[in-house]
């Protein structure tokens, strides 16, 4: 109706500062700072719910829910600062806590769109992103297909062009490409923390053992190649050595080392040539 659309309005420019050096948006936490969040693990298919966990006082705004649903977008309250959230949607729960619809963790054009212009949008008033990543590639569709690379090169675009403070925490699968457009330390991440159990790579472990050998050599040794291949190639521990992560944290530590994240970037200023910008 007229008065719930009017009333998310104001409920979003509650949230918002009024320009991008006002700093107007903070309001004081009454939260535990240090609070611990083991539980989190067990939502983190659907971040409407994860996020409920990791911000102030469960503080959740989840905008545009209604198009490409398999991508969020909102914002939250970190230590009273509002922080604008991107990440990728594995379920989607209705109010009963049931499954309502599931997703594949892969981008599609709309959801890459959508994330983009939520990035700029947030870069635009100053303020800082988080992002969620669980990803391992793209939409296998004739219409995405045609779409994506444009609607990928754009959010890597986004991304990179933005100069906001930016943390992203890896959930799940970090693979391919696809991982590298979801603020990677590739393109300009502030920090990148993961999970312990946090894939990352160039492909999925048993895909990647099915092409490296033939058939005949791995028919009794199938998982056991793919054990080997996913210590040595697609572990946190191999991404934090090759500096791909940050830090390996643990589910229950997520919400005081992304608040600790947020609060030492809390002064970045990153300075870019006077009027120039990209045309993506």
């Amino acid at each position: 109706t007229e008065g719930e659309v009017i009333e998310q309005i104001k409920t979003l420019v509650s949230v918002l500062p009024a320009n991008n050096e006002d700093d107007m948006s903070y309001i004081e936490c009454t939260d535990d700072l240090n609070r611990l969040t083991p539980e989190l693990e067990g939502r983190i298919s659907d971040p409407a719910l994860a996020l409920n966990i990791i911000s102030d006082s469960g503080y959740v705004l989840e905008v545009k829910k209604n198009f490409a649903r398999e991508m969020f977008t909102g914002f939250i309250r970190l230590n009273g600062n509002t922080v604008g959230v991107v990440a990728n949607r594995r379920a989607l729960y209705d109010e009963n806590g049931e499954i309502a619809d599931e997703f594949e963790n892969v981008l599609s054009h709309q959801g890459s769109d959508k994330a983009a212009g939520f990035v700029e949008f947030c870069d635009a008033f100053n303020i800082p992103v988080l992002t969620l990543v669980d990803v391992k590639g793209y939409r296998a569709t004739k219409c995405s297909e045609k779409r994506m690379p444009k609607a990928g090169a754009k959010l890597t675009y986004a991304y990179a062009n933005a100069t906001v403070p930016k943390v992203s925490l890896i959930v799940g699968d970090a693979y391919g490409s696809a991982s590298l457009s979801m603020n990677s330390k590739s393109i300009g991440a502030d920090i990148v923390f993961a999970w312990e159990n946090a894939k990352m790579g160039m492909m999925n472990a048993s895909e990647a053992v099915k092409i490296i050998y033939s058939s005949e050599d791995i028919k009794t040794t199938l998982e056991e190649k793919t054990r080997e291949y996913e210590n040595l190639q697609n572990s946190a521990v191999y991404a934090a050595r090759r500096g791909y992560v940050d830090d390996i944290i643990t589910v229950a530590d997520t919400r005081k080392r992304l608040l600790a994240a947020f609060e030492m970037l809390f002064t970045k200023k990153e300075d870019r040539p006077y009027k120039k910008h990209g045309s993506i």
